[in-house]
């Protein structure tokens, strides 16, 4: 097995001297991690495991070893002949006679050393049945060379001098998260339709046998129209001052964190005892006024809190942050805090129109709602999290700067209540919840029942 020499006890400190300077950069200049005979031993295994040893191939591949993460340029061409060659057929022998003629026909078999070395990838290997293993190795070591590249990315960002501490702690939390969630940045081939195919088809099977893929907005009528809550999307909650809009929002985030997803509610209006007050009314059936007025509770009422405490608070995956400053970088530092930790699911911004961003003098305010607007979808898919950002109707009602939020949005819901300006109309204690812009199906208006009282909507079913 190659080795690598020790990293220095410890870096050079300010007052170092040029010929300490000068060995740390030499440091900085080895041979990244590999191990190059791990290497062979995984393509070794992957050409060998035939008859009784067929197993052995797919235990391989189960690791998720790609070719990018073989160091040797070679090996990694090798590496996608082999998986060239099952895609093909599962009948398809892979052995080093087949995977020559792969080569062959891709004009590669010289550049990873002829079918010579094919061989002596397979003479490499101690033993087909430890072929997870090598490959554990060689994906280790890819870990590592993508920690030591991020790690370089910081240094010359902070070296440069551009930027402000701000965007130097965001390039530092990005490099971070993607290393601690496992995502190290990798540098890997697209992957093909057909290598797509057995996910579509097990997805599909789960829609047709009516399966809930998404998370959960906590109303059984939205999740069945809008198939959910799904990584990599937005939902904007759009209302008029005083319908409920953060309601809606604080009940989706706590039906998600109920079915197990780990939440973030990032509240730039209410504080946090006003969200804990908003939930304990809504899951105890606690009036909210008895709960924000001195004497309002019974004892009953607290015998309620004190289950809730018990029951929910102390198990719900449910984290409430309160920014000091309304900036989005904020927002996303919290969050991938979030991710290094327990990981996140969902992500609540109430609302759109709070946030501040950074920009230039020249900018107007809709184009700094449309940053955060592509911030926050950009946030989405790189931490694959559902964002639900809420966002306020003008006197009109409509959405303010609306074009750049609906396009970033994969649903857009406008919460409308028939009797905010007529109290006695039929339809009192109803919410229309129209859905004007679903991805993931048709545009419908969901009418549920507005318990505001408990700060809670129900389907219209269960009451």
């Amino acid at each position: 097995m190659s080795s690598i020499r020790d990293l220095p006890a410890q870096l050079p400190s300010a007052g170092s001297d040029e010929s300490e300077l000068r060995g740390s950069a030499q440091d900085f200049m080895r041979t990244p991690p590999q191990d190059l005979e791990a290497e062979q031993a995984v393509l070794g295994t992957l050409m060998s495991s035939m008859g009784a040893a067929e197993r052995y191939f797919g235990e391989t591949l189960e690791t998720g070893i790609v070719a990018s993460e073989y160091y040797r340029p070679a090996h990694a061409m090798i590496h996608r002949a082999i998986c060239g060659l099952r895609q093909k057929s599962e009948a398809e022998a892979v052995d080093p006679v087949t995977v020559a003629a792969e080569l062959t026909r891709r004009g590669e078999l010289a550049k990873v050393g002829g079918a010579s070395y094919l061989h002596a990838c397979v003479q490499a290997v101690p033993t087909p049945a430890n072929g997870p293993q090598y490959a554990e190795i060689v994906r280790a070591k890819a870990y590592r060379r993508a920690a030591i590249e991020s790690a370089q990315k910081i240094l010359q960002y902070a070296y440069s001098e551009e930027g402000d501490e701000a965007d130097v702690r965001s390039l530092v939390e990005q490099q971070l998260t993607a290393i601690a969630a496992g995502m190290p940045g990798l540098d890997a081939t697209p992957p093909s339709v057909g290598d797509l195919y057995m996910d579509f088809v097990a997805e599909l099977e789960e829609i047709q046998d009516g399966q809930q893929l998404g998370l959960p907005y906590g109303l059984a009528d939205l999740d069945a129209v809008t198939c959910g809550m799904r990584p990599g999307n937005v939902t904007v909650i759009a209302a008029a001052s005083g319908v409920g809009k953060s309601t809606l929002a604080l009940n989706a985030a706590v039906a998600a964190a109920k079915a197990g997803a780990k939440v973030m509610f990032s509240s730039l209006e209410m504080s946090s005892t006003e969200l804990m007050q908003k939930i304990a009314a809504a899951e105890g059936q606690l009036a909210l006024h008895h709960l924000t007025r001195q004497g309002g509770l019974t004892s009953q009422g607290w015998q309620e809190v004190e289950r809730l405490g018990r029951e929910l608070f102390k198990t719900l995956p449910l984290r409430v942050y309160r920014p000091d400053s309304a900036a989005l970088r904020d927002i996303e530092s919290a969050a991938r805090s979030c991710v290094r930790g327990d990981g996140l699911d969902v992500l609540v911004v109430d609302y759109l129109q709070l946030v501040e961003v950074e920009q230039s003098r020249n900018s107007n305010r809709e184009q700094a709602v449309a940053a955060v607007s592509r911030g926050l979808k950009n946030l989405s898919v790189q931490l694959e999290c559902h964002v639900i950002a809420l966002s306020q109707l003008n006197d009109d009602g409509l959405m303010r700067e609306s074009r750049a939020i609906k396009n970033d949005a994969s649903v857009v819901i406008k919460v409308e209540r028939p009797d905010m300006d007529e109290p006695e109309s039929p339809r009192a204690g109803e919410v229309d919840l129209v859905i004007e812009k679903n991805r993931f199906g048709p545009r419908a208006t969901v009418t549920a029942a507005a318990q505001l009282h408990y700060s809670r909507f129900l389907d219209m079913a269960r009451t």
